[in-house]
């Protein structure tokens, strides 16, 4: 256990699998996989409504139907039901990288030639399979589609060019399709019937005829590489859409037999999947660059247009920073794109624009890419100013000047920022003034310039006497103090300046003796952290210009550094795969984590609640969430390993883990509830675990907390009125409570006698018949089933709730064994193991706390007086404490969650 644990990951959108595309009443639901986990898009609006857990490993099919979603990964099929998964269907022994929905089956192939069917109508008693083909030894599946109309038959296309059409019924192959010499790499069925598509490696797409094995239409890619997605508009055009492995989306017109149009940047990557939606002039595709776009054909010339789309990073983020109180993340990518993640809504997640990239490069017959600007290498912002003017500068690799960028509008700045025009050099380092108002950036050849951020005017540049500029060589570093008193920069043959920020004189300079690498700033503190090639981090006071601290531990280049917001805390992340924690306080390191790809930038969020660390090699930004903030502990060094160092798995797409499944084809279902549990074994599977609500409106729960509050204040003011007096020909007796009584008229002798029976009768009863309450608890003790009971206390009121339990109160003294034989402790007693086996359950959580709280306000000293009742309550307080325990563990992410949508101004 560490000071951060695993949150999430985010900014992936989908990876190199195809999608799957169903209807559920009127919406289009998409699911895309993403490394181990998968992702579920409603069409309408591309948001995002669920994540599936984490598998063991990486999804390599998919397949979905209705709630079910089929997975394909190693050797095995995993069968979810929305995000649970309920079955686990492993008979392969090799890959599974094919998965064909069919009808009420589902066929999966593997790499050795085995399919095998698969029913899923009543899956937990169907985990085998239903049949088995066999391939040809030399056929290796690449594609696999269902002729429209043709019963119980599918194609099967192979990387040698062969297809063949088998009979899954019967098991037998039906016929061969000899191929085009080149390895089919996708295949479609069309609207017309006996017709499909045929994408080759070769870039060829043959329409053909499998009725009498005639070709219709041959068309060829333009741009070379293989045509990994075909798919046939069904809205009464006549269209194919191709894709290939360039990355580019043609359009062929069926009717005029040739190319209609062409989407050269539709992704930057790979096309992985195409998909028509039924009778919707819209297209969806998806690509290995992480995104997916939805283009609509309303245009006057048949071209299609961008609709909407979602994306993320198609490269590794080079450096990150939190934004917006914690709430969002500035990146940067080696992909040259600018995006802005929101850490509480995704689909608030977009990437900055640069100002018409796709117009310019659509104009200029260039790539997007060509025009974007290069990779951003440092940026820094000042929240403070984003409703003035560009509060965001950013320097590029290998660039002369920095640009701005207005953060409220998500553009690029109208503002470029070109230090020292007599020699020119790439800008390496910049920062913002705390106003907001100035930003000073550093060059590769030692000048340091200041600019006006609201009209982008040099402001002075800042110069050393004995030279001609600030350093000898590059400028690693600048920061400025929160009063506009002090600059810091730093070079990177080690030297250390202090300058006066309005005159821009030299104020003090300190050698550290080796090549700094990196510095940080603390405002708050005025400590400047540095990182030299010798792997130490060194800690300076800047204004007694001595160093103050000194750390060491890493073994490999150290990566990047942050301060906590208040200055206490020190992060460090190296290649060595190390995440240490320094406590700048006490000089010592706290924490230490490994993870297995390495950190190559951080950032701690200003409430020191959410920790966010890019990684080489991926394209998404990773989450870690602080325990002794979420936990409530006050002692860190609880969760701190100390000078240990922790292995970590990186934190995953989905905070649901189901690695508990691996091993088991069953869901997993909590040991601790018992056998005598009246949760259904269907609402078991659906949240394992966790515990449930009541659904009943707040205030019916929060009244029986707060009753006694609530009958004093409908207290009324004034006494009750005297009634009226009886008109005088109605004879009355007097009463003591003034109300009016009537003198009864007198009886015949028949009539007395048999009234004077029935007192009788009532006088020899001394046990009342029991209330619906109680006749409710005794029956459901004696099944062990209390959910009849439950139902019905849920339907009373918050005050005959309260009458219900007051009227087993005992008040008088008696002897021991005559109130232990009364029948009021019964009910109690039954009371008691009534609330053990629903807290155990975890049912109705939110109510059933409140019963138990109105419960012990009443019946408390009882419990404490009879060591009958002593030991229910004990059994009570341990399954509490051990279900609270579990929330607390199991809801740190929510909680997590929740602190951000309350700091947010959503």
């Amino acid at each position: 256990m560490g000071i951060f644990e695993p949150y999430r990951a985010i900014g992936y959108i989908t990876s190199g699998v195809p999608f799957s595309v169903q209807r559920l009443g009127t919406e289009t639901f998409l699911t895309v996989t993403v490394g181990k986990a998968f992702q579920i898009y409603n069409c309408s609006k591309l948001n995002l409504v669920l994540i599936g857990p984490q598998l063991p490993k990486k999804i390599r099919a998919l397949a979905s139907y209705r709630d079910f979603t089929f997975a394909a990964y190693g050797t095995d099929i995993a069968v979810f039901k929305r995000a649970h998964q309920v079955a686990n269907w492993s008979r392969h022994n090799a890959k599974v990288n094919l998965l064909l929905l069919f009808g009420d089956h589902v066929l999966s192939v593997d790499a050795d030639g085995n399919v095998f069917i698969w029913t899923f109508k009543g899956i937990e008693d169907n985990l085998a399979p239903i049949g088995h083909i066999k391939l040809d030894a030399k056929f290796t599946p690449t594609c696999i589609m269902h002729p429209d109309t043709y019963l119980n038959k599918v194609l099967v296309g192979s990387q040698e060019g062969s297809l063949q059409l088998w009979n899954i019924s019967t098991k037998k192959k039906l016929y061969e399709f000899k191929g085009w010499n080149s390895g089919i790499c996708s295949c479609v069925s069309s609207p017309a019937l006996d017709v499909i598509a045929v994408g080759c490696a070769d870039g060829t797409i043959h329409v053909h005829n499998i009725r009498y094995d005639e070709e219709v239409v041959t068309y060829k890619h333009s741009a070379r590489g293989t045509v990994t997605a075909l798919s046939f508009s069904t809205d009464g055009q006549s269209l194919l859409a191709s894709g290939g492995s360039s990355g580019v989306i043609s359009i062929w017109n069926l009717e005029k037999r040739r190319l209609q149009s062409v989407i050269r940047e539709a992704h930057e990557s790979s096309i992985i999947s195409l998909h028509f939606f039924a009778n919707e002039p819209v297209l969806m595709s998806s690509s290995a660059d992480n995104s997916i776009k939805m283009w609509i054909f309303d245009t006057s010339d048949g071209d299609p247009r961008l609709l909407r789309f979602r994306s993320g990073h198609n490269a590794p983020p080079l450096c990150i920073r939190f934004y917006a109180n914690g709430r969002h993340i500035l990146s940067a990518g080696q992909d040259r794109a600018f995006r802005l993640f929101s850490v509480i809504q995704d689909q608030q997640s977009r990437e900055l624009s640069q100002r018409h990239i796709s117009k310019r490069a659509k104009k200029l017959r260039m790539k997007e890419e060509e025009l974007k600007l290069k990779p951003v290498i440092a940026f820094d912002c000042a929240e403070i100013r984003e409703r003035d003017w560009c509060n965001v500068v950013t320097c590029h690799m290998d660039t002369e000047q920095a640009y701005v960028w207005r953060l409220q509008n998500f553009v690029l700045g109208e503002h470029i920022l070109r230090p020292c025009h007599e020699n020119p050099t790439p800008v390496k380092a910049c920062a913002i003034s705390a106003c907001g108002n100035f930003a000073v950036l550093g060059t590769a050849g030692g000048w340091i310039e200041r600019f006006n951020l609201q009209s982008g005017s040099s402001r002075g540049s800042y110069l050393d006497m004995s030279k001609r500029s600030a350093h000898d060589g590059e400028v690693i570093g600048v920061a400025c103090d929160s009063t506009n008193t002090l600059m810091i920069s730093a070079g990177y043959h080690g030297d250390i300046k202090v300058w006066d920020f309005k005159g821009r004189e030299l104020k003090s300079r300190w050698e550290i003796g080796c090549a700094v690498v990196k510095i940080v700033y603390n405002r708050l503190n005025g400590l400047l952290a540095t990182v030299t090639d010798d792997l130490l981090i060194r800690i300076f006071d800047v204004v007694a210009l001595r160093m103050v601290r000194k750390f060491e531990g890493h073994t490999d280049r150290i990566t990047d550094l942050c301060f906590s917001e208040d200055g206490k805390w020190l992060l460090s992340s190296s290649m060595d795969g190390s995440l240490r924690i320094w406590d700048v306080v006490l000089a010592r390191q706290i924490d230490a984590i490994n993870v297995d790809v390495s950190i190559t930038a951080l950032s701690l969020s200003p409430n020191m609640d959410v920790l966010a660390t890019t990684h080489v090699d991926q394209n998404g930004v990773y989450l870690w969430v602080n325990q002794s903030i979420f936990s409530g502990a006050s002692n860190v060094d609880s969760f701190a390993s100390g000078k240990e160092v922790v292995k970590v798995k990186l934190p995953s797409i989905s905070s649901m883990d189901g690695s508990q499944t691996e091993d088991s084809n069953e869901p997993v279902v909590d040991n601790s509830v018992s056998k005598d549990t009246s949760v259904s074994a269907t609402f078991i599977k659906q949240i394992p675990e966790l515990v449930t609500l009541s659904l009943l409106p707040k205030s019916q729960w929060q009244s029986l907390i707060n009753l006694d509050i609530i009958k004093v204040r409908n207290k009324p003011i004034e006494p009750p009125k005297k009634p009226e007096k009886a008109p005088f020909f109605l004879p009355s007796i007097p009463s003591l409570s003034g109300e009016i009584l009537f003198t009864p008229s007198e009886p015949a002798d028949g009539d007395n006698e048999a009234k004077d029976n029935e007192l009788e009768k009532n006088d020899r009863k001394v046990d009342m018949p029991p209330s619906p309450f109680l006749q409710l608890l005794q029956s459901s003790a004696e099944m062990k089933n209390f959910s009849a009971f439950t139902d019905y206390v849920k339907g009373l009121s918050p005050s005959t709730l309260d009458m219900e339990l007051r009227m087993l109160q005992i008040i008088d003294d008696e002897n021991q064994q005559e109130v232990d034989s009364r029948p009021e402790m019964v009910s109690i007693e039954l009371l008691l193991d009534y609330f053990i086996h629903e807290v155990s359950c975890r049912n109705n959580f939110e109510f059933i706390q409140a019963l138990i709280r109105l419960f012990l306000k009443i019946h408390g000293e009882t419990i404490r007086c009879h060591s009958k009742l002593q030991g229910k309550a004990k059994q009570l307080l341990e399954i509490q404490c051990d279900v609270w325990q579990r929330v607390d563990t199991l809801f740190q992410g929510t909680r997590c969650m929740v602190t951000f949508l309350s700091n947010s101004q959503f």
